[in-house]
């Protein structure tokens, strides 16, 4: 029986255009065998289309995001196209080195730890375009989060205010009640005055009309009892002003700083403070929380549908010819490593025995 040359690479007519080629470039397959097998290029086509249409969310998404950080248009979009280049990139890395050979639980766990990436990478994506989506609402929630903000700051400036200037009121509080005991001393000796000389009867009067000798004890008592409030009030009068200074002053630096806080809270629109606006927002409205998680599990399906594709799908001719090349290579390199080695010994053989004559 004569041996019979098999060739499983059919040529054909079919050409690849320059579409086609970009996509599955794009796929991080090699091209040089997909042209051989054009069975598989609507397959990788698709597959680089996915990839391809990923890193543009990628790009728009980081484009926002690093917008609202940076306020500038240039930077945002050289940050973004960095960006998408890098998920571009990781992602046809993540799809090329999925193997259709060996067992399908070995597919399954070469897959699950690029799956986890891909998911990983989907939320990232998905969350500035959740935002940008969102912006009305979000922007709406951040107003009222900065009001409760400067709610929850003023009473905390009331506390530090009371805190602060407490010993001085106090302080002022002893001295005012003290020259209300001093000014109830000069009136009570006042009404006893005005009692004697009307000659009205009371435990402390005589009950004569005139100005008589209890009279004029009542007026000298009168005289000193405003002495004594006159002389208090020069005596504490300095430290009253001390101490209205220092209460103007706990007053005036946090009033400051108060100005100076609301100034940051008026600014709270960074993308830390969105994310937080639209977590805020999807716990107290169903709907937008329905809505973020599905736009999320979009991107999060979309991350991971080429490396799902390239699992779920049979093995097809670029398998096989991908295999056969990494094999004849693997098989090369070990025919030259043998090779080499029995020249090696060959040599070292060869040493010895000239040696030994």
């Amino acid at each position: 029986m004569k041996n019979q040359k098999i060739n499983p690479v059919i040529q054909t007519a079919h050409s690849m255009n320059w579409f086609q080629k970009f996509l599955m470039i794009c796929s991080g397959s090699n091209i040089h065998i997909l042209r051989k097998t054009p069975s598989e290029w609507n397959k990788f086509a698709g597959i680089g289309g996915i990839v391809l249409f990923t890193a543009v969310f990628a790009t728009l998404s980081a484009g926002y995001a690093m917008f609202t950080i940076f306020d500038n248009i240039w930077t945002s979009g050289a940050f973004a196209i960095l960006w998408g280049l890098m998920i571009f990139n990781l992602d046809r890395y993540i799809v090329s080195s999925i193997k259709k050979t060996g067992t399908w639980w070995n597919q399954i766990l070469m897959a699950i730890p690029r799956l986890i990436l891909a998911t990983f990478l989907g939320i990232i994506i998905s969350k500035p375009l959740e935002l940008k989506i969102f912006e009305k609402e979000v922007n709406k929630q951040l107003n009222t989060i900065i009001q409760r903000n400067k709610t929850q700051l003023q009473a905390e400036m009331n506390g530090r205010i009371l805190q602060q200037s407490g010993p001085f009121d106090t302080e002022k509080k002893q001295i005012q009640n003290k020259v209300v005991e001093y000014q109830k001393s000069y009136d009570s000796a006042s009404v006893e005055l005005e009692k004697e000389i009307l000659g009205k009867q009371s435990g402390l009067t005589s009950g004569k009309v005139g100005y008589g000798t209890n009279a004029k004890r009542k007026a000298e008592l009168k005289e000193q009892r405003r002495q004594d409030l006159e002389n208090y009030q020069k005596q504490i009068g300095p430290r009253l002003e001390y101490l209205d200074k220092e209460v103007s002053k706990v007053y005036t630096n946090i009033e400051k700083e108060r100005d100076k806080t609301e100034t940051f809270e008026d600014q709270f629109n960074g993308f830390a403070a969105r994310l937080q606006a639209l977590d805020e927002l999807g716990k107290n409205s169903a709907i937008i929380g329905v809505a973020a998680a599905f736009i999320m599990g979009l991107f999060i399906t979309l991350e991971i549908s080429p490396v799902l594709v390239k699992l779920i799908s049979s093995v097809g001719p670029y398998d096989h010819l991908l295999e056969k090349t990494e094999n004849d290579f693997k098989l090369y390199s070990k025919e030259k490593i043998e090779k080499g080695n029995a020249l090696t010994d060959f040599r070292i053989d060869d040493f010895k025995d000239k040696l030994g004559k």
